[in-house]
């Protein structure tokens, strides 16, 4: 594999880290192995949650790149939004719910 797609791989990779703080690291597998169809997998590992894998052939090795990587960013966004819903509402919140000001 070329340095230039080696290059492109980790700009792009590097991306996901905007999505969720809580990564640790990112392997991506290339497999080259049938030139019609290269092979892209991606696993993440992040902090207090198992990996996720992501993984896709195309016709183009970019192509299997970018559908990864946009399977990645939905599961890294399930796995937020679920991570946001399990908190309970502030003690601020409950306290102006509770307060007979607002029933005014």
């Amino acid at each position: 594999m070329s340095a230039d797609s080696q290059e492109t791989i980790s700009e792009k990779v590097q991306k996901l880290t905007r999505l969720f703080e809580r990564i640790t690291s990112v392997d991506v597998t290339v497999d080259l192995e049938h030139n019609d169809k290269p092979g892209v997998e991606l696993r993440v590992t992040a902090e207090r949650t198992d990996d996720f894998v992501a993984a896709d052939s195309c016709s183009s090795l970019l192509g299997a790149l970018d559908n990864s990587i946009h399977k990645m960013e939905q599961q890294l966004r399930k796995h937020k939004e679920r991570l946001k819903d399990h908190r309970g509402p502030g003690l601020k919140d409950q306290a102006a719910v509770n307060s007979p000001d607002s029933e005014a």
